[in-house]
């Protein structure tokens, strides 16, 4: 498992890296992932999400619940403290604090323990949406993985750097079930069930996904062909945004990505993994540390 992570690149000119002092080590750990401190950090906050995302779904199975509900109160609250005591490390060991907390990955912290704060200060809450809403929120703490592999960031830059070509053919999907869509409405009307072309729609998107309900089937011979040509051109709706995205993906893979490697001297970050002198300063780099797994 790779441990580093993305928000470590981009929170150098974001969010302000300290000078010096304490909260300088604090950032080292919770922001450099190719530390060994860092990536530990980083691994155990990934076991923790996970078990605290498993705590809320077997709390949500009846059985389950009556039985370990007290226990899984417990963890919860465990959980819950662990996360805020994260996110309050997070805001003290940057320069800009707010520009953190107004980040994705803030905003994602704070929903990751904003349910159960929320229902310990509103009591009266419990009633009414504690179990639908607030539970869900809680749900929210499976994204905060996105911020310690790096594996999530690259299939984020991969997305949008392929995000001209994907909307260039989803314009094209558009039109294909628009057009589709309009001429089933003609050639099977109303008693066959396309009662309108929104109607139509619908079934041309379930029909070209290969979803395919059977809520709305054709009944004429060319309705049926045209049905068939959807089927057919659902194969390509499914390979052609899959393959610009791999292809994209396999390329930056190909580059040489940099890391969170710091320079001692001038503080600098982003050096690449084979790289043993600081492009700013010139001053020799330790040793990268490479994922022993």
């Amino acid at each position: 498992m790779d441990a580093s992570s993305p928000l470590a690149d981009q929170s150098v000119s974001q969010f302000g890296r300290p000078a010096h002092g304490w909260r300088l080590r604090l950032y080292t750990v919770i922001f450099e992932a190719d530390t060994q401190a860092g990536r530990a950090f980083d691994i155990a906050l990934i076991w923790a999400i996970l078990l605290s995302v498993v705590i809320v779904v077997l709390d949500s199975v009846p059985s389950v619940g009556a039985r370990l509900g007290g226990f899984f109160g417990v963890l919860e609250w465990g959980f819950t403290l662990l996360f805020t005591a994260e996110y309050v490390a997070r805001l003290l060991c940057v320069r800009r604090p707010w520009r953190y907390a107004l980040s994705v990955f803030g905003i994602i912290d704070v929903l990751a323990v904003l349910p159960t704060w929320l229902a310990l200060l509103m009591p009266e809450l419990h009633a009414l949406i504690d179990v639908r809403i607030l539970r869900l929120l809680r749900m929210f703490r499976v994204l905060k993985m996105s911020a310690y592999v790096a594996e999530y960031g690259a299939l984020g830059a991969a997305l949008a750097a392929s995000r001209r070509k994907i909307l260039v053919f989803l314009s094209f999907v558009l039109m294909a079930v628009l057009v589709m869509g309009t001429v089933m409405y003609v050639v099977e009307g109303a008693p066959n069930g396309f009662t309108s072309i929104p109607i139509g729609i619908y079934w041309a998107i379930s029909t070209i996904t290969t979803v395919g309900f059977g809520d709305i089937t054709p009944k004429t011979d060319l309705g049926r062909a045209i049905a068939s040509l959807m089927m057919l051109l659902g194969w390509g709706v499914l390979a052609v945004p899959t393959g610009i995205v791999s292809a994209e993906f396999t390329a930056q893979r190909v580059r040489r990505e940099p890391t969170t490697r710091t320079c001692h001297e001038c503080l600098s970050e982003g050096h690449e993994a084979s790289a043993r002198f600081c492009r700013d300063c010139g001053a020799a780099l330790p040793p990268h540390q490479s994922d022993p797994t």
